[in-house]
């Protein structure tokens, strides 16, 4: 069974710091792209970064400058370095991963996990 295990999230104060770890675990035959999403209460989810294996990495414009994201292929584990945090990051952040097992490609999603910016 594949699983996909998040962690890192929590309360923090504007200006401050959190790094997300999102886990692939399972038999699987490779870890493709793996982003980040997040929704916040009353809005739609949206995409916040993204890196797909081989690939570069993109962040969305609203949190440039302030996170990165980065990958340890190794370990089929993605980050979610955040800095300068503000209270409009407050969310549930995703984490998704595209996988492949033998020739099947599907979509694996995290649990979330709450990041909470305090003004």
């Amino acid at each position: 069974q594949v699983q996909l295990v998040e962690s890192g999230g929590g309360l923090v104060q504007a200006g401050g710091s959190l790094r997300l770890s999102c886990a692939v675990s399972g038999s699987i035959t490779s870890v493709n792209t793996m982003t980040w999403y997040r929704q916040a209460p009353g809005k739609q989810r949206e995409l916040v970064a993204t890196f797909p294996t081989g690939g570069t990495a993109y962040v969305t414009d609203s949190v440039k400058g302030r996170f990165t994201i980065s990958r340890d292929s190794p370990k089929n584990t993605a980050y979610l370095q955040m800095n300068s945090l503000k209270p409009e990051d407050t969310a549930v952040y995703y984490c998704q991963a595209k996988i492949r097992v033998v020739t099947f490609e599907y979509d694996v999603w995290g649990q979330g996990t709450q990041v909470t910016v305090s003004s």
